[in-house]
């Protein structure tokens, strides 16, 4: 993993001073996988419950985690996650409803929330990263959730899995491939027939915030000088 870091940091454009200055660490790696923080740039996020993958289970997903292809690896270890294993602390609307209003608080004043969905056992979402460093993102939204969602179950310990697994998009198709993803994540899970009976999802609110989010997306565009 460190040979791949080290070579995407070789042909990957450096950050500039003032990126680095604001805690952006362009690629780097925590654990088992390689991360890109940086700013302007829209992530394919997915958070985790700390025994989503159990170690009592390693067997099943170990090898998952070494599998060269990256975009292999993301499809077989989001199958994995699929299944439910684990607690499933979000199954309960109280942590669903915390989980999705602590991601949204800041949606449109720190970063700009593409889509979403809270899952059993993860959180996908595709966020513009603004000013905002990815990793200081999730630090927050994990402490906050973590904190509060064990104060509603009245347990101590480890919510969240320490690591997150993230994607860069490239351009449009890739985004609202990533949309579709994660708005239909319930439908392949088979928790819903469609989309939108999924409570705890972008999309539910799809047709209000195309309506929104699109002057924003074209004014962006404008600026980039296309």
């Amino acid at each position: 993993m460190h040979k791949l870091v080290t070579g995407k940091q070789a042909w990957s454009e450096p950050l500039s001073d003032a990126a680095n200055a604001q805690g952006f660490l362009g690629w780097h790696q925590r654990g088992y996988l390689p991360h890109y923080d940086a700013p302007n740039v829209t992530k394919f996020v997915t958070l985790r419950l700390h025994n989503s993958m159990p170690a009592s289970r390693r067997s099943e997903w170990e090898a998952l985690l070494h599998l060269e292809d990256d975009r292999e690896r993301r499809k077989q270890l989001e199958a994995y996650l699929d299944r439910g294993i684990g607690e499933c602390w979000p199954r309960q609307s109280a942590i669903a409803e915390l989980a999705e209003n602590a991601i949204r608080f800041f949606d449109g004043k720190r970063y700009q929330l593409q889509a979403w969905v809270i899952m059993p056992n993860h959180i996908h979402l595709l966020v513009d990263v603004w000013q905002t460093p990815l990793t200081q993102l999730i630090k927050s939204w994990k402490q906050f959730i973590g904190r509060e969602a064990n104060k509603v179950l009245k347990r101590e310990g480890t919510f969240w899995e320490r690591d997150y697994w993230d994607t860069l998009m490239e351009d449009e198709d890739q985004r609202k491939k990533a949309v579709h993803y994660i708005e239909t994540n319930p439908v392949k899970a088979r928790l819903v027939r469609e989309p939108t009976e999924w409570q705890w999802s972008s999309a539910r609110h799809r047709d209000v915030r195309s309506a929104v989010l699109q002057p924003a997306l074209d004014k962006r565009k404008a600026g980039d000088g296309g």
